[in-house]
Parts: structure tokens; sequence; C-alpha cells
């Protein structure tokens, strides 16, 4: 459980919102941050920070070289699947396999090399107590020997979540928005992680939070705890100052698509429904799927605002990281 206000403590890796000891001050820092994001140019000079990727990725790994680019670091990214040996994360194998290398010498290199590391792995929606046990994010964490921030992993986004927050605080007009997270349509299985961090990163933000799906498309127990779940979309809708869209697969049936219906995506009618609602996505998004044009080219729609924001989110935690670092 997220507890807040560790009076003194320090970020020492960034792997779930637990890592942050005060979040309305990682917010405060965000937003300082943003209004001079070239303000601190010497604080990440002689130090480097090396991109991980095991899944493809656009505004990750920009908006992540961006904010490393504006500290002063060295950044170099690594596609794992295209540039490396694939890599072994189970303990004991007999590597007679496709895996060339083990995680614990490969993390324990990467460590040598950089002074942070920085992981992108998804989930394979196939095992979901494997998943679950996030080894891919927890094996460079506990090999690498330097700070880790986590990319997205296979049970959460943090740094979306983050930049998420700050833009929602950046367009609140009431001290308690209502943010609504409503599942959408989407022809493939997509992992729970960003839905998890939103999740949880709003639960311990000053939000009034609740989440709409289809039923069969609950998540975790542990990541909706005390958080209100409504299965009609436009009942959720009411009186809404914020619209997250986001699709995810089945937890109960893991990584299963239960349902394609359509009439889940958002459209401008449903948007009529809020307080004249913000639409949120993290993009990629599929137009006219998930969401309609008439919303996503509306001024109501803030994702660019987002995107942006992934650089803010991704510096201040670099900024907190190599705070410690000197």
């Amino acid at each position: 459980m997220y507890q807040r206000d560790k009076t003194g403590a320090k970020m020492k890796q960034f792997l779930s919102i637990n890592d942050v000891p005060d979040l309305n001050g990682l917010l405060d820092k965000a937003l300082n941050i943003k209004a001079n994001l070239n303000g601190k140019r010497e604080l990440g000079k002689h130090k480097s920070i090396g991109l991980i990727f095991l899944n493809p990725s656009l505004r990750t790994r920009l908006s992540s070289q961006r904010a490393a680019l504006n500290l002063g670091m060295d950044a170099i990214v690594l596609d794992v699947n295209s540039g490396g040996w694939k890599l072994e994360f189970d303990d004991g194998v007999i590597m007679n396999g496709d895996s060339a290398e083990h995680v614990k010498e490969a993390a324990g290199v990467l460590g040598r090399y950089f002074d942070v590391l920085a992981i992108r792995s998804f989930a394979a929606l196939e095992d979901r107590e494997k998943d679950y046990e996030d080894a891919v994010l927890n094996a460079f964490a506990e090999y690498s020997g330097v700070p880790i921030i986590n990319m997205e992993s296979a049970t959460g986004h943090p740094l979306q979540a983050f930049a998420d927050l700050i833009t929602i605080t950046e367009h609140q007009k009431k001290s308690r928005p209502k943010v609504v997270l409503s599942w959408a349509p989407h022809p493939k299985a997509l992992p729970q992680a960003v839905a998890n961090s939103f999740v949880r990163w709003m639960k311990a933000s000053n939000v009034d939070l609740m989440v709409t799906h289809p039923n069969g498309y609950e998540l975790a127990d542990t990541i909706m705890e005390g958080v209100s779940v409504e299965y009609d979309q436009n009942i959720a809708f009411d009186n809404a100052d914020f619209i997250y869209a986001k699709n995810w697969s089945s937890y109960t049936n893991y990584g299963k698509v239960l349902s394609s219906d359509s009439s889940w995506m958002i459209t401008q009618e449903k948007m009529n429904l809020t307080n004249n609602a913000k639409f949120l996505h993290c993009l990629p998004v599929r137009r006219n799927v998930v969401v309609e044009d008439a919303v996503l080219d509306s001024t109501s729609s803030i994702v660019l605002d987002q995107a942006e924001n992934r650089i803010v989110s991704m510096q201040t935690v670099l900024e907190s990281l190599l705070e410690e670092l000197k």
C-alpha cells in the first residue's frame, strides 16, 4: 500500500508509486521543472543512462531521451530483441535453447556501463502469475547495482501515470475533480499495466475516481481496493471532469478479449453527458475503435498535452535520482 509524505526519504529507484516518498512534493517538482526544462543541464553532466527496450515504443523512447538530454546526460538506447542477445530470466535453467545470455550477466554489465538504467518490457499475457511477478523489471533491479526506472513493465506504467497526473493537475477546474477510467474496445489483447498504474496514482491523489468497464474486465482486487466501479458507462460519465479511455484484456480470464462491443467506444454523445470533461488517452490510439474522431479532434482532447508531459515525468524522476547520485 502506498504511503505518502515520508519526511526526509529520498527516491532510490522508480519501479512503481511505492518508490515515491512524497507524491505532492514530486508533483510540485514536476510543475517547476516544466516551467524551465533546461534549468539543470549541469546536473547530469558526466552521468549516463541506458534505455533498454524489449518492446516497441515511440513516446517512451523519445521522451526519455529528451529528458536525459535536458539534464545533460548521455543517453544510449538498446533494442534487446533486434540488437542484443536473447535473454534468459529463469534461475537454474540449462541454457541450451534460444537464450544466449542470462540477465544476471547482462544486467551486471549494463550496471557497469551506466549510472541509471531504464527498462521497458510488456506482459506476455499467457501466464498471469508469471507476468505479475514482473520478473524482467525486478531482475534488472536485483542484478544491475544501479537505480532502475520502469518505462513500462508487465504490470505497471508509472511514468505514464505520473504524466497523467501532471496533465490532470494542469487542466482541473475544481479541487477534487471526478476522473473516470473507461475501458474501450480494441481488436487485440492488451496488458493491464497502464490501467493498473493510473488507478494506483489516482487513488493516491485528490480526485474522485471511478472505473467503468464491461463484466469480466475487473482489474486485480489489490489494485481496485476502495475504488468505485460502474458497469454502465453512461452513468459513470455523468458529471465527470476527465475521461481516460484505455483498453485492457481480462484479468480473470487472463489475456483474453471477452468483448469487442463497439458501443463502449468514446463518442461525442457520451462526452455530452459529462461536465465538459477533458479526454485523455496514453497513445497510440485506434481512431473510431477506441474513440471517434469527433472527440479526439475536439478542444476537449488533451492527449498531446499528456504526451508532452511524458518528458516532464521522466525528467522529474531522473532529476530526483541524479540528486542522490551526486
